[in-house]
């Protein structure tokens, strides 16, 4: 890893002794809550943490989660710094061709986010400045829908997209709905509203693994088919969001 990666260790230990010694490396940013972010304890939290231990306990592996950015991420799992990527990493046909990934454990719409009374409209973005997080699904259509009528500004993190929004930096946001839900229910989030439809860009959320680890992404598999069957999903997703996001 990188040194700017910071690890954190979360050991969950299987009851079978023979599985014991089976250890999970899981990434993910740490930078976008509520599915990942750094609590005031300081420990690694969030949805897909919650998501990525529940499965160590089903597959009955100890679990470490690690954090790395979120443009080093499919890199690095190629390059062997961890197992998997948990991370709400969107799946798309361009990323298939570098990892494989489970079935989604949910799933999500790309939307605009704007002031609320801004007047913005999605239809006539000419002339508009328009934040979106870099590499992402949001800014891949950016530049390709926009980038010839509006001023696209690209990120490293969801906290500075948001925070550039809230200066009125710009003039509207494009990216993840569940993540901007949840900020627009903070105090940041006031005087700030969603507008046009919601744009399905992806084939769900899924897991991250390298293609040669097929063996892994079949046990992943079965691991988030125990948990929508046994309420453990249904508790994970209850913590977060007062609706169902799978």
């Amino acid at each position: 890893m990188k040194p700017f990666a910071a690890a954190l260790v979360l050991a969950l230990f299987a009851a079978c002794p023979a599985l014991a010694a089976d250890k999970l490396r899981i990434a993910t940013t740490g930078d976008y809550p509520p599915f990942s972010y750094i609590d005031y304890a300081g420990e690694i939290v969030g949805f897909d943490v919650d998501i990525a231990l529940a499965l160590c306990v089903e597959l009955g592996a100890e679990c470490e989660i690690v954090l790395e950015d979120w443009e080093q991420l499919i890199p690095e799992l190629r390059a062997g710094s961890f197992d998997a990527i948990a991370a709400s990493m969107s799946i798309t046909e361009q990323r298939r061709l570098e990892v494989s990934f489970t079935d989604r454990y949910y799933s999500n719409v790309v939307r605009f986010m704007v002031r609320r009374g801004s007047g913005f409209d999605p239809a006539e973005a000419g002339g508009k400045i328009i934040g979106a997080i870099r590499a992402t699904i949001a800014s891949d259509w950016l530049k390709e829908n926009l980038a010839r009528t509006a001023t696209i500004k690209l990120y490293a993190g969801q906290q500075e997209l948001h925070a550039d929004l809230a200066a009125g930096r710009l003039d509207a946001l494009f990216g993840d709905g569940l993540g901007s839900y949840t900020w627009l229910q903070g105090p940041e989030g006031v005087g700030f509203e969603f507008v046009g439809e919601g744009y399905r860009l992806d084939e769900g959320i899924g897991i991250a693994v390298r293609h040669e680890d097929a063996s892994l992404l079949a046990r992943l598999n079965r691991g988030l088919e125990a948990i929508l069957a046994n309420g453990t999903y249904e508790q994970i997703n209850a913590r977060y969001f007062p609706f169902s996001i799978h």
